[in-house]
């Protein structure tokens, strides 16, 4: 291969990284935009916005595919190494986080559409818009530090996490006081702890794509705490005793 030959060729493989970089950017604006929708039309109990919400899924199915396809085609014709094989690797496993988050926010609009349907009377519990307010931020926070390979953001968000659960425990309680209190707020009740779980599942794929960030700033591997099993693994530490 000559030199110009080889210079066309790493010019073509990051311009491809750019343009993965740009679909997995646009799939995550597309994926926090339909949590921010769904929320909204639970609230504002809204039939067309969560009519929306499932009909925009489709765009992020088939941005993963979009996502997939490219990268697959950079492993198998680039062969690249160290920092950009673990990009590559990584954006496979987020857009499918992504499309994941799409899910939730479609499972929200149908909590939203059962609620309409009952034409129930909803109490605007704060940690409900407190959750979808963190989670969101956490995806937006979580693909910034991909993009930037930003170890220290990434696992910012990872901690972040734990705020979003706490919000979970807080809403599970006060819902489970008012269906124990009046037997006609159960069904509304259940319809508003599975938006709260879908909000905290939103919240754990932020995570995941945080670890993936600290992956491939750092080559670290984080999730499920490993990073402390290996460190106790290489001391001896946590080793039984003779």
């Amino acid at each position: 291969m000559t030199l110009p030959e080889a210079q066309s060729g790493f010019r073509h493989f990051h311009e491809q990284l750019d343009t993965l970089k740009d679909r997995l950017m646009t799939m995550s604006e597309r994926a926090e935009g339909l949590v921010d929708l769904a929320v909204d039309a639970l609230l504002k109990q809204d039939k067309d916005r969560a009519d929306a919400v499932i009909a925009g899924d489709r765009e992020l199915d088939v941005l993963e595919v979009e996502i997939e396809q490219l990268a697959v085609s950079l492993l198998a014709l680039q062969q690249p190494m160290a920092r950009d094989l673990r990009f590559i690797i990584s954006a496979i496993k987020i857009s499918s986080d992504l499309e994941r988050v799409g899910d939730h926010a479609v499972n929200i609009a149908q909590c939203a559409l059962r609620l309409v349907a009952m034409r129930s009377t909803i109490t605007r519990e704060p940690e409900i818009e407190d959750m979808a307010r963190r989670s969101r931020q956490m995806l937006s926070d979580a693909l910034d530090a991909f993009i930037r390979a930003d170890g220290l953001l990434g696992r910012e968000v990872c901690k972040a996490d734990d705020q979003v659960d706490a919000l979970m425990n807080s809403l599970f309680r006060i819902l489970l006081t008012h269906m124990m209190a009046d037997a006609r707020t159960i069904n509304p009740s259940l319809e508003l702890l599975l938006v709260g779980r879908n909000l905290e599942r939103v919240a754990d794929l932020a995570t995941n794509i945080g670890e993936d960030a600290v992956f491939l700033a750092e080559g670290k591997q984080i999730k499920h705490r490993y990073e402390e099993y290996e460190r106790d693994r290489l001391t001896g530490a946590g080793s039984p005793t003779a």
